[in-house]
């Protein structure tokens, strides 16, 4: 996994691989980072997927180096789901 890092603070915080989930919520598209709890909208998947790139950039610019570290440690975990029988 491609680790990415920013500086905040003072400190060098280690971001782990960041994701998008999508989904059709109404006429829009809902999107959000379980990572770190941001989340953002579209009238595309491509544009909520964009929209919610550019929210976590910006959150990430605004948050303090405690932020970012408390929600990566409460923020939800992404795995590759393996199923046995399908």
């Amino acid at each position: 996994m491609k680790m990415n890092w920013i500086e905040r603070d003072g400190q060098v915080i280690d971001l782990p691989n960041l994701f998008a989930v999508v989904e059709k919520d109404g006429v829009w598209f809902v999107s959000h980072c379980p990572e770190l709890g941001v989340a953002s909208q579209g009238k595309t998947r491509q544009e909520s997927h964009r929209m919610l790139a550019e929210a976590v950039e910006l959150w990430l610019e605004a948050a303090s180096a405690t932020e970012i570290k408390r929600r990566l440690r409460s923020g939800a975990r992404v795995r590759p789901l393996e199923l046995q029988h399908a």
